[in-house]
């Protein structure tokens, strides 16, 4: 079940990233018609009266007026959680794919939380269970459901709240890590529900743990072939961890390397002079004529996010300097087609090439900057965004 698509997107894809429906959509208003659907939704009913109620309720999330017409049924709400974690012959994988759509949706994060505060709990053993055959429409709904900073500190304090023996976010990342962990779902959507997720400090502070080894972990899945969706997650969650400064001599030290993880995606198969290859890391040296870049802008742009957070101390941008990223980035520039990720690759190498901050400003991270200069600056970001806009429309 391979589905290239935003990392928060549905498994099955409709146009508007909705899972296809399958069956006819009930007309908006008609309360009376969903509610009777619960009762086919309980536990009881015959089994294929129960899977064609759960084709319905996923027929009705296909879209947007079905989706806000479920929004207010609690009760139906929570019976189809019920349903999507229930033990097989129940219709569980339309029952997921449900709560797939309905997590997509922004705005029924809030209803879906408050019909079942267990929910993240449910989807979780779900996700994270190597029998469990529709573990990936449970990881696609988590991801989905902790895209928001109120669902996300919810899926955390249930993270928070587990048995002490294993952190769920330790069989997260050995999920994740892990080929063949599950030989039903391939799992990719974990990579987005770790990056959501590591946009929380509490996250953020395990996988940085310098004696779990998480990071070094993560690293090769920057070039996973088979996945752009787990490609993103992993380097999304990379790029959130660059943002604690404070381990950035750690990230680019010898014992996690992080930067040649970084800069290998965003490599082509350019030959530099001698002395300019001695300049780069050894995994960047001599690299074969058929050697290609991450095909994914959105990933190309994260990668260079990283790097750049990398820069925001002295000794960060002298070690980035020093391991020759200036030479790929150079190379990049000249090849990149996406014009904001080619403003991005601008501006990094502007913080490469150009002159230190003055003193006390060494850290970019922790500059104040006044409000009239950071009014400017969101005015020029939004000038950029539209040029590029219309280059991509040239």
């Amino acid at each position: 079940m391979e589905e290239e698509m935003a990392g928060t997107g549905a498994p099955g894809g409709a146009e508007d990233g909705s899972a296809p429906t399958g069956s006819p959509i009930l007309e908006a208003g008609a309360e009376a018609e969903a509610a009777e659907l619960l009762s086919f939704l309980m536990p009881g009913p015959r089994a294929d009266l129960q899977a064609e109620a759960a084709r319905h309720v996923l027929a009705l999330t296909g879209s947007g007026p079905g989706r806000a017409l479920l929004a207010g049924q609690a009760a139906l709400l929570r019976a189809l959680a019920e349903l999507a974690a229930a033990p097989i012959p129940a219709p569980a994988c339309d029952a997921a794919r449900a709560l797939v759509n309905l997590a997509a949706d922004r705005g029924l994060h809030e209803p879906l939380l408050a019909a079942d505060p267990g929910l993240p709990a449910r989807l979780l053993g779900r996700a994270l269970d190597p029998q469990w055959p529709w573990a990936d429409e449970a990881a696609a709904a988590l991801a989905n459901l902790s895209r928001e900073p109120a669902s996300c500190a919810a899926v955390m304090a249930v993270l928070a709240a587990a048995e002490p023996r294993e952190s769920p976010l330790e069989r997260l990342v050995r999920a994740l890590c892990t080929p063949g962990y599950n030989a039903c779902a391939p799992l990719h959507y974990l990579g987005p529900l770790l990056s959501n997720l590591s946009q929380r400090p509490a996250a953020r502070a395990f996988l940085l743990d310098p004696d779990r080894c998480v990071v070094q972990r993560l690293l090769p899945l920057t070039q996973y072939p088979d996945s752009s969706v787990r490609r993103g997650g992993v380097v999304g969650t990379l790029r959130n961890c660059c943002f604690e400064h404070r381990h950035h001599e750690w990230l680019l030290g010898s014992e996690v390397d992080i930067l040649p993880f970084l800069l290998l995606p965003l490599a082509g198969p350019e030959d530099f002079s001698e002395k300019e290859m001695e300049r780069l890391p050894v995994d960047l040296q001599y690299l074969p004529p058929d050697k290609e870049r991450e095909p994914d802008a959105d990933i190309r742009k994260m990668l260079i996010e990283a790097i750049m957070l990398l820069t925001a101390t002295a000794p960060g941008r002298r070690q980035v300097r020093d391991q020759g990223a200036y030479l790929v980035l150079r190379e990049l520039h000249s090849w990149e087609p996406e014009p904001t990720v080619r403003v991005a690759c601008e501006k990094l190498i502007q913080v490469l090439i150009g002159d230190e901050p003055e003193h006390g400003m060494e850290n970019l991270l922790e500059v104040q900057v006044p409000e009239d200069v950071e009014r400017q600056l969101q005015q020029l970001d939004r000038q950029e965004q539209e040029q590029c806009e219309q280059e991509r429309q040239v």
